[in-house]
């Protein structure tokens, strides 16, 4: 059976919402969002201000070479990042402002401001963000991202993300994007199935033409 089976549920939710979101499930297809359970917070939030405003491919390369800094680890541990040369990590393609936020984020790891996963698991979404985006350089947006990939919540909804707005205006060929707090309102049909319906708005063709007609 596939993993993806899981899903099921949720896809068939977003089916029956309308004829659009009918359109799009059947044209994207099974829906194969993949969390990473296995990781610990830390590094959940340390991948995504890597990937923060880049491809997945520049994303990928820029946290390859921080692993290489540290090939005995699968990535280095946060006392290894506080402890690591500004110069090594701008090497691996960090900006500096990245580089501020990961060694503040590294920083509140052993202090549990960044709490342990079997932590993190037992406190709800809300709370969770609220204690991390405490943390200078951290929003909303990343916390999200470790809620949704290694967290495997399933009503989440970043209504900051450029590519779910902008999934949403093609989706109904509205001629701009909804703005935030906007698509919030309009997202809360689609609890408790927040984090598929994200899934499939960030594969939503942005130029819809007659593929959904």
């Amino acid at each position: 059976m596939s993993i993806f089976v899981r899903y099921d549920e949720s896809v068939s939710f977003l089916r029956n919402l309308d004829d659009d979101w009918a359109g799009l499930t059947a044209l994207v297809g099974p829906c194969r969002h993949d969390p990473k359970a296995p990781r610990e917070p830390y590094e959940a939030l340390i991948r995504a201000i890597g990937y923060q405003q880049l491809t997945a491919k520049a994303g990928h390369a820029i946290i390859g070479r921080l692993k290489a800094l540290y090939p005995a680890t699968a990535l280095p541990t946060p006392e290894d990042v506080i402890a690591a040369d500004f110069d090594a990590l701008r090497a691996c393609g960090f900006s500096a402002t990245k580089i501020s936020t990961i060694k503040a984020t590294t920083e509140g790891a052993p202090t549990g401001l960044v709490p342990p996963r079997n932590i993190a698991a037992t406190m709800d979404d809300e709370a969770l963000i609220k204690r991390i985006v405490s943390i200078k350089g951290i929003g909303r947006w990343t916390v999200e991202m470790l809620l949704m990939y290694s967290l495997e919540r399933m009503d989440v909804l970043p209504v900051d993300d450029f590519g779910v707005r902008e999934g949403y205006r093609s989706l109904k060929s509205l001629p701009e994007q909804p703005k935030p707090k906007e698509l919030s309102e309009i997202g809360k049909a689609w609890a408790p199935h927040r984090t598929v319906a994200s899934w499939y708005l960030w594969r939503m063709p942005r130029e819809r033409g007659n593929v959904l007609k």
